[in-house]
C-alpha cells in the first residue's frame, strides 16, 4: 500500500536503490525508479524523480545520466571503493588466519554492501589457502581494540592466556592466572597479531599472541616507562626473528641465485647481493641469532649457508649436529 507518510524518506530510498541496483552495466530509467520506490510504499512522479536525482547529484552522489533508446537512464558511477579494490579486501578477509570463518563471512557481507548487487556477487569467492587454519577466537576484534585504546591512553591491560594441550583442548596457562602488562606495540605478522609488552609477572619484555588472549581489560594503572635500552629491545621484538631473544649480528649468507626473491622479501630492497659464481651470491644482513633465524635458514638445505662471522658458522654447525643427534638410534615406530 502506497502512503504519503514515507515521502520525507524518498531521497534516502532513492539513494539506496541507485547504490544497490545500478552500475555501469545496469542502469534504471525514471519509470523503473518509480516502480522500485513503489516496493517501499513510496509514490513518485517523473518530474519529482528528476528533481530528486538532481538533489542527489548536488549532495555528491556520482549519478551518471545515459540514454536507452529515447529515454534517460541513471546509474551510480564512481564509488568509495572500486570493484577491484573490494575484491582484494574480500580475498584478504577470506584468507586471514586470525579471523574466524563466521567473522570472515560477516565482513565480506559488509564489503558487498559497498557496491551494486551485481558486482557484489564477484566478492562471493572462495579463496583457497593451503594449510591455512582459521582461528576460533571470536573476541579478536575486541581484544585488538582494547589494546589499541590502552596504548593510546598509556594504560596497562590484564588478560588470561590460553594454549592447547595434547588433546587439542584449549586451557588457560598457569591455571587461569591473570596477566597484567604494559602494552607498547601491536604487530601483524604471519597472519596473526602479536603484542609487545612489559610483563609484570616475568619482569621483562615479552610477546603474546592476541588471539590467545582472553578477558582482555584496560586497567587504571599507567604503563611502565621503558629505559632507552628497553625501548630499543621492545622495537626489536617487533620482528619474528627477535621474539626468542638471541644475539644481534651482521652475518654473510651464501645462497643460490633462485633465492634472491626470498632474501628481498625478508630483508627488503636495501640488501646488496654480490654474485660470486654463475649460480651463487653472497649478501650481508643484520639478524638476531635465534631459533627462528636457524629455522628460516635451514629450510633451504644446501642452497643457503652462513659463511661469516666464524662464531655464527660454528653455531650453525653445532645446531646441525644437535639435529643429527636427535635422529641417532631412533627406535622404529609402528603405527
Amino acid at each position: 500500500m502506497i502512503t504519503t507518510s514515507k515521502q520525507k524518506q524518498k531521497l534516502l530510498y532513492l539513494r539506496k536503490i541507485l547504490l544497490e541496483k545500478t552500475d555501469e552495466s545496469h542502469a534504471l530509467s525514471g519509470q523503473e525508479l518509480i516502480d522500485e520506490l513503489k516496493l517501499y510504499g513510496i509514490a513518485s512522479e517523473r518530474k519529482t524523480i528528476y528533481d530528486d536525482i538532481d538533489a542527489l547529484i548536488d549532495s555528491g552522489l556520482d549519478i551518471v545520466v545515459a540514454r536507452r533508446g529515447h529515454s534517460n537512464v541513471y546509474y551510480v558511477g564512481s564509488r568509495l571503493f572500486q570493484e577491484e579494490e573490494l575484491c582484494v579486501l574480500a580475498d584478504a578477509v577470506a584468507s586471514s588466519k586470525f579471523l574466524t570463518q563466521k567473522k570472515s563471512n560477516e565482513l565480506i557481507k559488509k564489503l558487498m554492501s559497498l557496491t551494486s548487487k551485481y558486482n557484489a556477487q564477484h566478492l562471493k569467492r572462495t579463496v583457497y589457502v593451503e594449510n591455512r587454519a582459521k582461528t576460533y577466537n571470536e573476541t579478536i576484534y575486541y581484544t585488538t581494540n582494547t589494546i589499541h585504546e590502552a596504548i593510546a591512553e598509556n594504560r596497562q591491560i590484564s588478560f588470561k592466556y590460553s594454549e592447547y594441550d595434547l588433546t587439542k583442548k584449549k586451557r588457560y596457562r598457569h591455571g587461569g592466572e591473570t596477566y597484567t602488562v604494559s602494552p607498547y606495540y601491536l604487530i601483524w605478522e604471519n597472519d596473526c597479531y602479536y603484542l609487545v609488552c612489559w610483563c609484570n609477572k616475568h619482569e621483562k619484555l615479552s610477546r603474546y599472541r592476541a588471539d590467545r588472549m582472553a578477558e582482555v581489560e584496560m586497567t587504571k594503572l599507567k604503563r611502565r616507562e621503558l629505559s632507552i635500552d628497553e625501548e630499543s629491545f621492545a622495537k626489536s621484538l617487533r620482528a619474528t626473528y627477535n621474539m626468542y631473544g638471541g644475539t644481534e649480528a651482521s652475518v654473510v649468507l651464501e645462497m643460490s641465485n633462485n633465492l634472491i626473491n626470498v632474501v628481498i622479501d625478508r630483508y627488503g630492497e636495501s640488501v646488496h647481493p654480490n654474485p660470486i659464481s654463475a649460480d651463487r651470491f653472497t649478501v650481508r644482513v643484520d639478524v638476531q641469532i635465534s631459533p627462528t633465524f636457524w629455522g628460516w635458514l635451514f629450510q633451504f638445505g644446501t642452497e643457503a649457508r652462513v659463511i661469516a662471522p666464524e662464531w655464527v658458522v660454528n653455531e650453525a654447525k653445532q645446531k646441525i649436529e644437535e639435529i643429527r643427534g636427535a635422529y641417532r638410534a631412533t627406535p622404529v615406530y609402528e603405527d
